[in-house]
């Protein structure tokens, strides 16, 4: 089964335990733009990613985002599982940023095996206490960090993930991303383009001087 190449502690589970998540494991196709999980009480359950790429994010009263963090193919986001982390007090939308592939495990077979196996109960542990890692790492950033730096950090990580200096990419999606509005996005992109950090065309930022920004994301 694919699945259990991608599941990290499969060996750690008992053949009947393996069973149990294979009869519910099917792969789903999600399409670029889909709402995977909408900040409802609903529990999901587990996702696991095979390919593609998914966004976790805050979304305030004023309908403003802000991204926590991104999953990528053997990445498992628990942020669509509420019953399995009880103290979250926030709500978080899930999307997927790419075509993804993925596999969902229902939230009460994942609760079940939770409590009857050691190794998944401490897994799930380290996942849990690594996504509030992320949730408090970006609020000590967003208090902080000037949005200068954060945009550089920005700009430099999205270019690491897509893999080129051209990103197309607007403006409001970058102000999604961090939390803030266009207009704040496009006043520091100007200014960085008459620094030659970045080159702007339309839907498209180029990185021009990336050591440049590496700097200044670091400072």
């Amino acid at each position: 089964m694919e699945f259990a190449n991608y599941f990290p502690i499969w060996n750690k589970l008992t053949p009947e335990q393996q069973r149990r998540l294979r009869d519910v494991t099917d792969l789903q196709k999600i399409p670029k733009g889909t709402v995977v999980h909408d900040g409802s009480p609903e529990c999901k359950g587990m996702v696991l990613v095979k390919s593609g790429q998914l966004r976790a994010y805050l979304l305030s009263d004023e309908g403003r985002e802000i991204t926590i963090t991104r999953f990528f193919e053997m990445d498992i986001c628990l942020f669509s599982a509420s019953c399995v982390m009880p103290n979250m007090m926030f709500d978080v939308f899930i999307e997927a940023e790419k075509d993804t592939e993925m596999w969902v495990i229902p939230a009460c077979l994942y609760q079940n095996l939770m409590e009857e196996s050691l190794p998944m109960a401490s897994y799930s542990r380290d996942l849990i206490t690594n996504h509030f890692s992320e949730v408090m790492w970006l609020m000590e950033q967003i208090m902080w960090k000037s949005f200068d730096k954060r945009l550089a950090g920005f700009l430099v990580e999205e270019s690491r993930i897509e893999e080129t200096d051209a990103l197309k990419i607007t403006h409001e999606k970058i102000a999604a991303h961090m939390g803030t509005a266009r207009e704040v996005v496009t006043r520091m992109l100007r200014y960085f383009q008459s620094d030659g950090m970045v080159k702007l065309t339309r839907g498209t930022v180029e990185l021009t001087d990336k050591k440049a920004l590496e700097a200044l994301s670091e400072q």
